[in-house]
């Protein structure tokens, strides 16, 4: 998978846990990190129901291999929660807790 970040911490006193996915070059590793995404949603559910994971994503990961249907299709699925960064300035470009795809054909 690549190296992999988890972090935590708090917006708006929501409890969050950030699961990091930083080398999606190809579909298998998506759903490597997927699988690892659900059951630590899973796990943290059981400790701590008020805790929410996000899956953190780069703004160029976001731009290019999320923007195939069948990631939006999975991600909107699974109603997996994203933190979309900037590594280059190290900042947040976006908390998406839903991704909306169009009708599905």
């Amino acid at each position: 998978m690549g190296a992999e970040i988890l972090l935590a911490a708090e917006k708006n006193e929501e409890k969050i846990v950030i699961k990091s996915f930083l080398n999606p070059s190809r579909i298998s590793e998506f759903h490597t990190v997927l699988g690892q995404f659900l059951n630590y949603r899973l796990a943290l559910k059981a400790e701590d129901p008020e805790i929410v994971l996000y899956l953190a994503i780069s703004i160029e990961i976001y731009d290019t291999f999320f923007a195939r249907r069948f990631v939006q299709m999975v991600i909107q699925e699974y109603q997996v929660k994203l933190i979309v960064f900037d590594p280059v300035n190290e900042e947040i470009v976006q908390w998406q807790k839903s991704m909306n795809i169009g009708r599905l054909s």
